[in-house]
């Protein structure tokens, strides 16, 4: 049962579905302290729908929502174009926001976010699932204390089997207007992670190509991020793939850590016998470590593993999985991306630590 104490949260806009998984678990498990309460968009088909689902207020409008004293935080899952509006005016209204990725679709947008967050100064974090899931913070917890020595090359496969999935290409996620393109909307998440691992890069070469639906543009990328110590990271994207396993790989000066079966892709058919999800080789041990972290084998349950960090983020038990300022930079790593593709060229960040 939920109590006085309890969080109560709205929704603006329910095009990221990623949000559904949030409102089942904080209503399954009440214990959270984050109750949902009302909802919005701008589709009112989508707002009748996802309101009736989750058994929320259906609000006629943001200014509604906003305007109510009883409400902590806002959700905001519209279409990105839709992101900069929405959190300024949340941000403005003194609510708590947590924030479906990407940041925004341009860096006007993102500059309009993070001034902001910081002229109210509201809680405000990104929804990362890469940050929360168990075996990332495995791999970062094993790199942190620098027992592996200097990281030499990491390499991040992200994938998604949307070629498959009927009708993906009339969606949202691939219409210019709304949301740029898949690469935009999905090749965000390996961004970030990098980011997170590594912290920003000094520069990027990437290609970017439609190899399977021409409705659904930039379907497979790679980027090659360059660090000021000399690292290489690469994230490759594909979004036409049947299978996968591998989805991590880090080379370090005293060994090497593996981590597979930890996106859409690698879930969607039955493991082999005897697969490992995480595995790191150290000189000085001479073999493989098995982790003992339980096995993730289902996609949504990384999703769903958002709740909890959200709701203590809420509650002020912790810090922002990703602040504004990250998300901007994590979109200064993609847009780089298509300006590499696009020119042939090596792309310079002019200031690495911002």
């Amino acid at each position: 049962m939920h109590t006085q104490n309890s969080k109560k949260i709205a929704l603006l806009g329910f095009a990221h579905a990623h949000a559904n998984a949030y409102l089942d678990v904080w209503r399954q498990q009440p214990q959270l302290g984050v109750l949902p309460v009302a909802g919005w968009d701008h589709d009112p088909d989508r707002a009748a729908a996802a309101t009736e689902k989750h058994g929320l207020e259906n609000a006629a409008s943001v200014a509604e929502i906003l305007d109510r004293a009883d409400i902590d935080a806002v959700l905001i899952a519209a279409e990105t174009v839709r992101h900069a509006d929405l959190t300024c005016a949340a941000a403005a209204a003194g609510k708590a926001i947590i924030l479906q990725k990407p940041l925004a679709l341009t860096l006007a947008e993102a500059d309009r976010i993070v001034a902001a967050v910081e002229r109210h100064r509201v809680p405000f974090t990104l929804a990362w699932q890469m940050r929360v899931d168990p075996h990332n913070l495995k791999i970062r917890e094993l790199l942190a204390d620098g027992h592996f020595g200097k990281i030499y090359m990491v390499r991040r496969r992200h994938c998604l089997s949307v070629q498959k999935w009927p009708g993906f290409e009339k969606s949202w996620h691939v219409d210019p207007a709304a949301n740029r393109d898949i690469f935009a909307d999905d090749a965000a998440h390996p961004a970030d992670f990098l980011l997170w691992l590594l912290g920003m890069p000094q520069s990027v070469m990437a290609e970017l190509g439609t190899l399977g639906n021409p409705a659904i543009p930039n379907d497979n990328a790679i980027a090659i991020f360059r660090y000021a110590n000399g690292t290489f990271a690469e994230i490759s994207t594909t979004f036409v793939a049947s299978a996968g396993e591998n989805v991590c790989e880090v080379v370090c000066e005293h060994g090497t850590i593996i981590a597979n079966y930890g996106d859409q892709v690698s879930c969607l058919n039955p493991w082999p016998p005897g697969a490992i999800q995480l595995k790191w080789f150290h000189t000085a041990d001479n073999q493989w470590t098995i982790s003992d972290l339980p096995d993730i084998t289902i996609q949504g349950t990384r999703i769903s593993g958002l709740a909890g960090p959200l709701a203590r983020f809420l509650h002020g038990q912790q810090p922002p999985l990703a602040t504004a300022a990250e998300g901007h930079q994590a979109l200064r790593m993609i847009l780089a991306c298509y300006e590499s593709a696009t020119t042939g060229r090596r792309v310079t960040f002019n200031n690495p630590s911002t």
